[in-house]
């Protein structure tokens, strides 16, 4: 399998697009495929995701996004009775949410009819976007509870049947708030989370709460709203001083984590919108390795593990996940850089 260096561009088989949750394919969500790249050599391990203890060590820090998923997908309808595929990808303030409605064009000022009585109200594209609009919620109740009566998890034609919410939660999920799942950390379990806690890995949390992905070519990264405590921040300081690795559990981890100094570059404790894009030239300073899943071709995130792992690296790692089979998506296989 080639790919193009200049671009990181490939071609992704439709069979190695995951489907479906790893659970309907008779594994337990901690038995998906995990491919362990080392920068230093370009070594590769092709594992299982529940092997992960054996390639961490006592004083190594896994950073994790707390956020939950909401079930951001709603069925709206225009005044002619048509339906529109409407995402909420973020709560803006109050009643104002950026939003979406899927393959259909709006104007300011239109305005769909809701379940339960709601309406939405197109105001203006979102942040020069032609896809993304800001709009306003007008609700029968608050918008959190809303969703969850009405709304259902955002999935694309790949995944071709309805799951349950619980399907696109991370087991450790607990701030309601991402349009779609922080999927890097779906895998982990219970039993996984005490097993690498019994060994001394630290686990730390920030929240990011996550937009919708189905950014068009050439469209950047979107704000996103961010938490990372004080604690976080003592917890990589301390990994960093004893030297442990401070390992990233998703690219959301390494946005909110890289978008939290101060004016000298210090990781400080903040809270905010990020719309920092992480790139090859700026590099990233608090981290030694990153969990992610695989991402396609010439997606944005892709300039962000090429400014963790380097292209040639990258190039050589995705060549052998093609290669190998691994799947892609939310509900596929995993990559741990190290």
């Amino acid at each position: 399998m080639v790919l193009a260096m200049d671009t990181l561009d490939f071609i992704l088989p439709e069979e190695l697009e995951a489907r479906e949750p790893p659970e309907a394919r008779g594994l337990a969500r901690d038995q998906v495929r995990l491919l362990v790249s080392y920068r230093t050599d370009d070594r590769m391990v092709h594992t299982r995701f529940d092997e992960l203890p054996g390639f961490l060590r006592a004083g190594d820090l896994l950073i994790v996004n707390a956020s939950a998923t909401l079930p951001a997908a709603l069925m709206a309808r225009r005044e002619d009775g048509r339906k529109v595929a409407l995402h909420l990808a973020t709560q803006l303030d109050g009643a104002l949410w950026v939003v979406e409605a899927r393959k259909t064009a709006m104007t300011a000022g239109a305005l769909l009819e809701l379940p339960g009585g709601g309406t939405v109200t197109f105001i203006k594209p979102h942040q020069g976007s032609w896809r993304l609009w800001t709009a306003r919620l007008d609700l029968s109740e608050p918008a959190l509870a809303y969703v969850y009566r009405w709304g259902k998890p955002i999935a694309y034609p790949y995944v071709t049947k309805e799951w349950p919410l619980e399907m696109y939660q991370t087991v450790y999920a607990s701030r309601p708030g991402s349009a779609e799942m922080p999927s890097a950390g779906r895998a982990f379990s219970a039993k996984l989370l005490d097993e690498l806690r019994r060994k001394g890995v630290g686990v730390a949390s920030i929240v990011l709460h996550t937009g919708v992905s189905s950014l068009e070519k050439d469209e950047p990264p979107y704000a996103e709203r961010y938490e990372v405590p004080q604690e976080t921040v003592e917890a990589v300081l301390r990994a960093t001083r004893q030297g442990g690795r401070v390992i990233a559990v998703g690219t959301t981890v390494v946005r909110a984590l890289e978008s939290s100094t101060d004016e000298s570059g210090e990781l400080v404790a903040s809270q905010g919108w990020t719309e920092l894009v992480i790139t090859p030239e700026r590099g990233v300073r608090f981290l030694d390795g990153l969990l992610t899943g695989f991402h396609e071709p010439k997606a944005s995130h892709l300039a962000m593990l090429e400014a963790i792992a380097g292209r040639e690296h990258l190039r050589k790692t995705y060549a052998a996940a093609l290669e190998a089979g691994y799947l892609w998506h939310e509900f596929g296989d995993l990559h741990l850089i190290l």
